[in-house]
């Protein structure tokens, strides 16, 4: 397996530890991005070794038993699906939400999901806090994420692409946020599988960035961030084992490019905390996420 294609039946092989999906399902979704019974059987047995030891994550109830609502939807504006040049001659799709007075912009890349509502949603909630943002749909080529009725079947297409095709999208996002909002820096943030592909995005060396802040994401092995100058936020979760085991090498390539950086390991969070739509949500950790992703943006974009 590719490195993706292992993060990817990792999450699954959680998920079924977490008892967030069925052994059935969890097999079916592993059968998807090429893994055989055999091959499967042993990761969901591998994965699930200790999950007898599993942390409640879910939103931290407030005073008469009421959630609050997720962190910046008060003032979040409304987005509209649009199309953009891509590289070589393709058309990529995305959701834009524009700031009234904009301080910035930011390129917002989405979970394994593909581009769902959630993601369109936090688009709207930068842009109603002064950031214009764009979320990209890295499965434009393949029709786009609403092309696919079974999300797992979205999930499986995201794992045969090879990161370099993923870069170039991006880096034509930025190139479409420096079009619609010119003289502004820009900035990118991901959450999981979109904070990996920041991480790639830096690695790639894209110096238009000013800022950059993956949630929760996978390091690209062997990283080199020597040919970026953003700004970086990494937001980890103290109960997410699997991707803390690369935070100290993140840490390492970020100072050693030289890159102005701040590790922030979220407690009492796991993995996926900020997405208010899924089962590890939680509403604290996410808040004060949110003010540090809006504090670092004031500092570096403006």
């Amino acid at each position: 397996m590719t490195p993706l294609q292992r993060y990817i039946a990792e999450e699954i092989a959680i998920d079924h530890a977490d008892g967030l999906l069925t052994r059935r399902e969890a097999l079916r979704r592993l059968g998807l991005i090429g893994l055989g019974v055999a091959a499967a059987t042993s990761l969901l047995a591998a994965c699930s070794t200790g999950s007898d030891e599993q942390s409640s994550t879910s939103a931290p109830a407030t005073p008469g038993g009421a959630t609050p609502p997720p962190p910046g939807t008060a003032d979040a504006v409304s987005t509209e699906s649009v199309t953009f040049a891509g590289p070589d001659g393709r058309v990529l799709q995305g959701a834009w939400a524009e700031a009234a007075t904009p301080r910035g912009t930011v390129l917002v890349v989405h979970e394994n999901k593909g581009l769902t509502d959630h993601i369109r949603s936090v688009a709207g909630r930068f842009a109603g806090a002064g950031y214009s943002a764009l979320a990209v749909d890295l499965l434009s080529e393949e029709g786009g994420t609403a092309t696919f009725t079974d999300q797992a079947q979205a999930t499986a297409a995201l794992a045969t692409v090879p990161p370099e095709r993923f870069v170039a999208d991006m880096k034509a996002g930025v190139d479409e946020l420096g079009r619609r909002v010119p003289d502004k820096k820009a900035a990118a943030v991901g959450f999981c599988f979109g904070g990996g592909m920041v991480w790639q995005l830096l690695a790639a060396g894209e110096p238009r960035l000013a800022a950059a802040v993956p949630f929760y994401g996978p390091l690209p092995e062997g990283a080199d961030f020597s040919g970026s100058k953003a700004a970086v936020l990494a937001i980890y979760a103290e109960l997410d084992a699997r991707v803390n085991a690369s935070r100290d090498a993140a840490a390492a390539a970020l100072a050693k490019a030289g890159l102005p950086h701040e590790i922030v390991t979220v407690p009492g969070a796991d993995h996926a905390f900020f997405n208010d739509t899924g089962p590890r949500y939680n509403a604290t950790a996410a808040a004060e996420a949110y003010e540090r992703v809006l504090a670092w943006f004031g500092e570096y974009l403006g």
